[in-house]
């Protein structure tokens, strides 16, 4: 029995045929190389997290540079601890679990951070988990925390990294998917990551700041740095982004720092001067005169 090619049953049934038999070979195609997508994706990821120590490296060289300078990868909980768990740090996705919900409990505790601990601490099982970085680089430890946020158009995210004195930015990497070209975009850029080396995350009495960008200049504020000129709302997104995140790890930074040694001499010489205005004790000029 020959086949009618011209009907409408023949047409119907080829293009049913053809569209399973492509949509099968993409299926195939994408399992087979997501593999190969998983590890670029992983790649990037070391490849940021080193730039935020200022080394530079091409994809194909990111693991090899990344397990050279990694010294260990712990996972905090929302109270700033070191958590037991399982779960590696490298392997959380931060940019995912902001997208998943995290933001809305930013935004609904934003100004109460006891409040958003505890909402972050009972999040999905366990809470949530916050993973830093500890590379060696130099023959000092820095710490570097992923960070994640909102900017005109949608998420924005990046790397920052804190010396081994627990408050002093080494560096800082940002990206984003969508913000503006030629204003919220610059945050991609080295113009705007280089001035947030040396800045401090606490003030002169020990009090977390955090990093802020500041609209109209940071005019040498040890904490802040300039805003992108156009971008105000990107930037506002970065200071929030980093201050919030930042927090978080406050605890951390702080077992770092060294407490100030107090300065032997003086404590000596004043305890000494005190001791002798107690018993009225006359100083005798010794000095001899020819």
């Amino acid at each position: 029995m020959a086949v009618d090619v011209n009907s409408n049953k023949y047409t119907f049934i080829f293009a049913t045929v053809m569209v399973v038999v492509v949509a099968t070979l993409l299926a195939l195609a994408s399992e087979s190389l997501k593999p190969m997508q998983n590890e670029n994706v992983a790649n990037e990821k070391r490849q940021n997290i080193l730039s935020s120590i200022g080394i530079s490296v091409d994809a194909s060289e990111a693991k090899a540079a990344y397990e050279k300078y990694l010294v260990e990868a712990v996972v905090l909980d929302a109270n700033g601890a070191v958590k037991e768990t399982e779960v590696n740090a490298f392997d959380i996705d931060v940019l995912k679990d902001y997208k998943a919900g995290l933001s809305n409990i930013y935004k609904a505790n934003a100004g109460d951070m006891e409040a958003m601990k505890a909402a972050l601490t009972s999040w999905g099982e366990g809470g949530v988990n916050y993973p830093l970085f500890v590379l060696n680089k130099d023959g000092q430890d820095v710490y570097v925390v992923p960070v994640v946020g909102t900017g005109l158009w949608g998420p924005i995210w990046g790397y920052v990294t804190v010396a081994s004195d627990g408050k002093t930015v080494v560096g800082a990497v940002f990206d984003h998917k969508s913000e503006t070209p030629g204003l919220g975009a610059e945050i991609k850029e080295a113009s705007f990551q280089k001035p947030f080396e040396g800045k401090t995350i606490f003030d002169e009495n020990g009090d977390f700041t955090g990093i802020k960008v500041i609209k109209g200049g940071a005019k040498g504020d040890p904490h802040g740095v300039d805003a992108i000129s156009g971008g105000t709302i990107t930037s506002n997104g970065v200071t929030e982004m980093l201050v919030r995140t930042l927090k978080i790890y406050e605890p951390y930074f702080l077992g770092l720092q060294t407490p100030a040694e107090p300065e032997v001499e003086e404590v000596v010489a004043d305890s000494l001067t005190m001791a002798m205005d107690s018993l009225n004790v006359e100083v005798v000029d010794t000095t001899v005169v020819d």
